[in-house]
C-alpha cells in the first residue's frame, strides 16, 4: 500500500523556522506532481507549494519569498522550509503526491503550531 509520511512539524515561536519532510512508506514510487497543502480548524484545506517534475514550483501568495519547497519526485520526497512562521501559519500540513498513473496520495499530516 502506498502511503507517505509526514515529519517536521512543532510549536515555534512568530519568526522562527521549521522544516518539513515527506517520504513514501514502504512502495517507493515516482511521481509527476507533489505539493504541500495545509488546513487550519474551521478552514479549508488550501495548497501552500507544489513542486512538478521539471522542478518547476509554485508558492500561495502568502507564503512567497518565506517558505521554498524542494525535493526528489522520483522518489517522491518532499520537503518545505518555512521561514518567518507566523500565528496564521499555524495549521496541519499535508504532503500530497500524484503517480503516473494519475492516482493522488496524502500523507497523515504533521501540526504546526505558531505562538505569538
Amino acid at each position: 500500500q502506498v502511503q507517505l509520511v509526514e515529519s517536521g512539524g512543532g510549536l515555534v515561536q512568530a519568526g522562527g523556522s521549521l522544516r518539513l519532510s515527506c517520504a513514501p512508506s514502504g512502495t517507493i514510487f515516482s511521481s509527476t506532481t507533489m505539493g504541500w497543502y495545509r488546513q487550519a480548524p474551521g478552514k479549508q484545506r488550501e495548497l501552500v507549494a507544489g513542486l512538478s517534475i521539471s522542478g518547476s514550483t509554485n508558492y500561495a501568495d502568502s507564503m512567497k519569498g518565506r517558505f521554498i519547497i524542494s525535493g526528489d519526485t522520483a522518489k517522491s520526497t518532499v520537503y518545505l522550509q518555512m521561514n518567518s512562521l507566523k500565528p496564521e501559519d499555524t495549521a496541519a500540513y499535508y504532503c500530497n503526491a500524484r503517480d503516473f498513473g494519475g492516482a493522488y496520495h496524502w500523507g497523515q499530516g504533521t501540526q504546526v503550531t505558531v505562538s505569538s
